[in-house]
């Protein structure tokens, strides 16, 4: 008897993390998003001070802690996803940089600094907090791992998706004019655009998490709440007039881009993938700009 309640203890606990987890995951990427946070900007700084504190609070007292010790690296990754996501939307790192080089923000070049802007400042936040917290870049999937086998699916992805792009981008993204001889003038921005925006989504949301949600509730649920929150977080986009289809269709996509993750034990297929399949939304802000 004790024998078959120890399997359903197990799993009614593994259910309650997943439940935990994905709330926790709501708050930092919806709730506090660095792209449409919820709150007004008042409430906004207060909340994130908090949930900042109360991060780093927790993942100090469990790391001293023999009972709880394991569950202060998925504290304090939350503590750099909430600092690293907070120093995004507060920094006018952008509006500096595009002053500096006399770009408009509306223009191609202006709109893809923008971006690798923001992407530099997560990145960077992740990494150098990865380093001082004690763990290894492995820890976040900056790894080689089946270095091969990464490339291979995350080229193929890119490289499918990039040919599709323009239809795609004119069915789903509003896009407008788009000749090949423009686009191919764009693609240095382009470039920047995708490949900024996806290792920074990638490292941000799957390498930060998957391994450490892993350990407590299996790589499928662990892929699962992180996708979700992932979609959710673009709840709210203008490069689509059709949101829930694009949801619909981006959910799959970012349990695709973990499933890469985890096989291949390595961030790159996964950033490849992820980039190709965002060059029909760039394309169709861009062309909005002509």
């Amino acid at each position: 008897m004790i024998g078959q309640h120890k399997p359903l203890k197990e799993w009614i606990w593994k259910a309650g993390l997943f439940i935990l987890f994905l709330l926790v995951g709501c708050l930092i990427f919806v709730v506090f998003s660095h792209l449409r946070p919820m709150g007004p900007h008042n409430m906004d700084l207060v909340g994130r001070m908090i949930l900042l504190a109360g991060f780093l609070a927790g993942a100090w007292l469990a790391h001293r802690s023999q009972r709880f010790e394991k569950y202060w690296q998925v504290l304090f990754a939350c503590f750099i996803a909430s600092l690293a996501t907070a120093i995004d939307y507060y920094l006018p790192s952008r509006d500096w940089i595009l002053q500096f080089l006399q770009i408009p923000l509306k223009t191609p070049a202006g709109i893809a600094i923008d971006k690798l802007d923001s992407s530099l400042i997560i990145i960077v936040s992740v990494i150098l907090l990865t380093k001082i917290s004690g763990l290894s870049l492995a820890s976040i999937y900056l790894k080689r791992g089946n270095l091969r086998k990464s490339l291979t699916i995350g080229l193929l992805a890119f490289g499918i998706a990039a040919a599709g792009s323009i239809p795609v981008s004119e069915m789903f993204f509003g896009g407008r004019d788009l000749e090949l001889e423009q686009v191919l003038a764009w693609t240095p921005w382009i470039l920047f655009f995708v490949l900024g925006n996806a290792f920074n989504e990638e490292l941000l949301f799957r390498g930060l998490f998957l391994q450490k949600f892993g350990l407590f509730i299996g790589r499928f649920c662990a892929n699962l709440a992180v996708a979700i929150p992932f979609t959710l977080h673009h709840t709210g986009v203008t490069y689509t007039p059709e949101v829930l289809m694009f949801l619909a269709i981006l959910l799959p996509l970012a349990l695709a881009w973990g499933f890469v993750m985890q096989k291949t034990d390595s961030l790159w297929g996964s950033v490849l993938f992820h980039a190709g399949t965002d060059i029909p939304i760039v394309l169709g802000i861009f062309s909005t700009l002509q």
